[in-house]
């Protein structure tokens, strides 16, 4: 069919305190050539990539200094970064102890898998209605990408490029609110992701279900889109269940 043209328990661990970097120096002469919106940003994209890949562990204490020293950050554009990402539901603030990463809650797991599947399916089917051709090609070349990175088994490389196709769908479903809706819920499930593809396995079904996603937003077929999305989202949900 030819494409119509048509215009996204907690575990605790000790904290060992951290001595003044000696580059302090270069670290402030650094911070003055960005702007501290460009460092707030910088801060919680690097603090939610640990979070997300488990590098910061869920139920690990953050460090405020700890991790200014790491990211070659100012304390505040770190503080900020963790208050986003309190509110976003990655990181809890205990009152008296600080920040921990919040520990995995079955109930919490499977109640964002349910939302996120409700308006996935929906965001797959409005996809199919309204992807152009650069939505498609874009589609395409995440895919290709996932193929070179899951032959290397590279977990992390994966994550991004699962997040990056799923952020690409509900651009070309055209929908703003639903966009922002599902880039919150994915952000939230992306390191029960990471820890549930360890079997290698797993790597290659994702790819399929993807490229399942895709054939059917291609040929502009609703019905088809929200089938392959609905059979993703099992996946996912049983991969996440068998983890916990």
């Amino acid at each position: 069919m030819a494409r119509p043209k048509r215009r996204e328990p907690v575990i605790e661990h000790a904290t060992k305190p951290v001595a003044p970097p000696k580059d302090v120096d270069r670290r402030i002469a650094r911070a003055h050539t960005r702007h501290p919106e460009s460092l707030r940003e910088e801060a919680y994209e690097a603090i939610k990539l640990r979070i997300i890949t488990c590098a910061l562990k869920p139920g690990d204490y953050v460090n405020e200094l700890q991790l200014s020293a790491l990211l070659e950050i100012g304390r505040t554009p770190v503080h900020q970064a963790l208050e986003r990402l309190t509110l976003e539901g990655m990181v809890d603030i205990i009152p008296h102890k600080g920040a921990i990463v919040r520990p995995f809650r079955l109930n919490e797991v499977l109640q964002i898998a349910e939302a996120r599947s409700i308006n996935e399916i929906h965001c797959a089917r409005l996809a199919a209605e309204r992807a152009t051709n650069r939505n498609i090609a874009a589609l395409e070349d995440v895919l290709a990408q996932t193929k070179h990175w899951a032959s290397l088994r590279n977990v992390e490389k994966l994550v991004l490029l699962d997040r990056a196709f799923h952020r690409e769908l509900a651009s070309a479903a055209r929908n703003d609110a639903l966009a922002e809706l599902l880039r919150g819920l994915h952000e939230r499930s992306l390191r029960f992701w990471f820890v549930s593809h360890g079997a290698p396995d797993q790597h290659d079904r994702m790819r399929r279900q993807h490229e399942a996603i895709l054939a059917a937003v291609r040929k502009c077929d609703p019905k088809e889109a929200e089938a392959a999305m609905r059979a993703h989202m099992e996946s996912l949900r049983q991969n996440i269940a068998a983890l916990l």
